[in-house]
């Protein structure tokens, strides 16, 4: 009878060699078992996922402890440092956005405006009445 058809508990008296065989043979029926799947490597898709440690920033809160009026002046003190970060973003934001008219064209705007207004109270002035 072949080696590999005996239970294990008979095969405990084998010697060294065909133990050897037999694991080897067992590594031969596993290996041949197990399957995979012959894929291309699938690529990383770009994350547009931006993490923040703080939800602060995504609720456009202000500091925390508050203190007004001098009645705590450190508080104040850190009050206007942790707001100021916030607001130097909002104006850097602002200084980015274009002005929809130029000074050239506003200034051209208000003087035609302050012309049609001028004539508008001419016409309402009302003669002296000679009574």
């Amino acid at each position: 009878m072949h080696p590999a058809l005996l239970p294990k508990f008979m095969q405990r008296g084998l010697d060294s060699q065909t133990k050897k065989q037999l694991e080897e043979e067992e590594k031969k029926i596993i290996s041949e078992e197990h399957w995979y799947l012959d894929l291309p490597d699938l690529k990383e898709k770009e994350s547009f996922i931006i993490e923040e440690r703080s939800f602060m920033l995504c609720e456009d809160l202000l500091y925390g402890r508050m203190s007004f009026k001098g009645f705590n002046p450190e508080i104040e003190k850190l009050m206007v440092q942790m707001n100021s970060k916030s607001k130097k973003e909002e104006i850097e934001v602002d200084d980015k956005m274009e002005a929809d008219v130029s000074d050239e064209e506003m200034a051209r705007r208000y003087e035609t405006l302050v012309g049609t207004i001028g004539k508008k109270f001419l016409k309402k002035k009302r003669p002296a009445c000679s009574s």
